[in-house]
């Protein structure tokens, strides 16, 4: 089919759900306005299309330290800056300072975007994080098309950004300038966080919310993150968790340098045997983590949540297929989800000093570092877990009696995030998907961890919402990494729909 006639169907059939009561009540008073805005973005979309491969053109890589990509990250934060001005909106550039490198060298770091549009006492006032820093891509590292360039095929936007954070950050945008250009009056006062570094751990950005949190945020009633994808390529979701993460180096040390093999093998503690036996020692052949007392603190399973997973949206034989897993520790449905979202997982990640390039060489390392983490979930607590992994490496390596020295650091601990899916703005969100996508959200978790949620829950204690756009095949932080045209327009949609849902619900 020809992609206008496919837009023009589409927007048909979005215009005749709308006609047969696609808002949240028949009577609801926006019923209207949603019908106008929608129409409008159907109408505009090659607009926004072209809007994001302008974004996707910015080589807005925070993961290299290289000068030219601060370059590449400063030009796109003042691009963004200035679509919000556009709108209106008033932006403060956030001077984040510069960035002490370990090989000596000094970089800046982009400024983040304070933006707020809209000040009325009367409307709640909704905050909208996202960032705009990417992975880095090259076409050499398998790429079908250039990364920085929006590609369109069969109705997939391809490019690095597109759905990690680029795109969902002017679906926001989008549904702003709707409102903006049909002369209508925004249903709640909106302020934006925007940061050009998550991607490298968010510099900065922590000291900067305890900062705001008694001016910009002051105000703010709710926050929204969209930077998650769904469980499905075609049903929606809202996510209400994500794990937190510990992770740990466990280092035997003989002596500073290696030995030979033959001079040597047979009359040494070797540092690789004792830390093969230390890292066997963490879990079983089935995932169980054998730390004693690891899973104390991990909250109990009730019925209502048991009932959540069983609602789920998830084909268990494609989602192995398109994993390319042969089996999976677990049969079910749930009990999967579950072992990803509300249990602890421990993974083993590498060897730092190990030979492990081509060849034979025959060496016995004289020190070696083993990395693996701990994905924790609510309530487990990050100093409690490092204490409970210290004491039985400690224990695992009195039993072999080893004259190495052993040393164990926890060099991260991020805590889990939990939200209360009772919240307003979940109902409220559960209202527009409704509207939009004519169906009820998955309610899931991320099993990864995304350390802002938790920040913002401590430090401004208001209610955060994870409410993602990208389907579960979008290849965040992989090659060929995409969002459809469909999720991009409907995002886009959502967004305006959960602004008139949240106005709705604080009347």
């Amino acid at each position: 089919m020809d992609p206008k006639l496919g837009r023009m169907a589409s927007a048909l059939l979005a215009l005749l759900l709308l006609l047969l009561g696609g808002m949240s009540s028949p009577s609801s008073p926006h019923a209207g306005l949603v019908e106008k805005v929608f129409r409008y973005m159907d109408l505009h979309q090659d607009e926004f299309v072209q809007r994001l491969k302008e974004w996707v053109a910015i080589e807005s890589d925070s993961v290299q330290p290289v000068p030219r990509l601060r370059q590449e990250l400063f030009r796109m934060m003042a691009l963004a800056a200035e679509e919000l001005r556009r709108l209106g909106a008033s932006v403060d550039l956030e001077d984040l300072g510069s960035q002490q490198l370990p090989d000596g060298q000094t970089l800046p770091i982009p400024p983040v975007i304070l933006a707020e549009l809209g000040n009325e006492p009367g409307k709640p006032t909704v905050c909208f994080y996202g960032h705009l820093d990417v992975q880095p891509a090259t076409q050499a590292d398998g790429w079908l098309t250039d990364p920085y360039t929006l590609t369109e095929v069969d109705g997939k936007l391809y490019g690095r950004g597109a759905t990690d954070n680029k795109g969902p950050v002017l679906a926001w945008i989008n549904a702003m300038s709707a409102f903006r250009a049909l002369e209508e009056d925004l249903p709640v006062n909106i302020k934006v966080i925007i940061e050009g570094m998550e991607e490298a751990g968010s510099v900065a950005l922590e000291e900067l919310v305890k900062r705001e949190k008694d001016r910009f945020f002051s105000s703010v009633d709710y926050i929204v993150i969209s930077d998650n994808l769904w469980l499905s390529q075609r049903r929606p979701a809202l996510i209400y968790g994500t794990r937190g993460n510990s992770y740990f180096t466990v280092e035997v040390t003989c002596r500073d340098q290696d030995f030979h093999s033959g001079t040597f093998g047979g009359i040494l503690h070797e540092p690789m045997a004792d830390l093969v036996a230390l890292l066997g020692s963490l879990t079983d052949s089935a995932g169980h983590i054998l730390i004693p007392g690891i899973y104390d603190d991990v909250a109990p399973l009730t019925e209502e949540e048991k009932e959540l997973y069983g609602a789920i949206d998830l084909d268990l034989e494609e989602y192995r297929n398109s994993s390319r897993v042969k089996k999976f520790l677990f049969n079910t449905k749930e009990e999967i989800l579950m072992h990803l979202w509300r249990y602890p997982s421990l993974s083993i990640h590498g060897i730092e000093g190990a030979f492990d390039e081509p060849g034979t060489k025959t060496v016995i390392p004289g020190r070696v570092i083993g990395k693996f983490s701990i994905r924790l979930v609510p309530h487990m607590n990050t100093s409690v877990v490092e204490k409970q992994v210290q004491q039985h490496l400690q224990y695992i390596f009195s039993q072999r009696n080893s004259s190495n020295q052993m040393d164990v650091s926890m060099v991260l601990g991020l805590h889990p995030w939990i939200a209360d899916i009772k919240d307003h703005q979940y109902l409220a969100a559960k209202r527009a998907i409704k509207t939009v996508f004519g169906t009820e959200p998955d309610m899931i978790r991320d099993g990864s961890t995304i350390p802002i949620a938790k920040i913002f829950q401590d430090i401004i204690q208001k209610s955060v919402l994870m409410l993602p756009l990208g389907a579960v095949d979008d290849g965040e932080h992989s090659q060929n990494e995409k969002i459809n045209r469909w999720n991009y327009i409907e995002g886009s949609k959502l967004f305006a729909a959960f602004f008139l849902e949240v106005a709705q619900l604080h009347e």
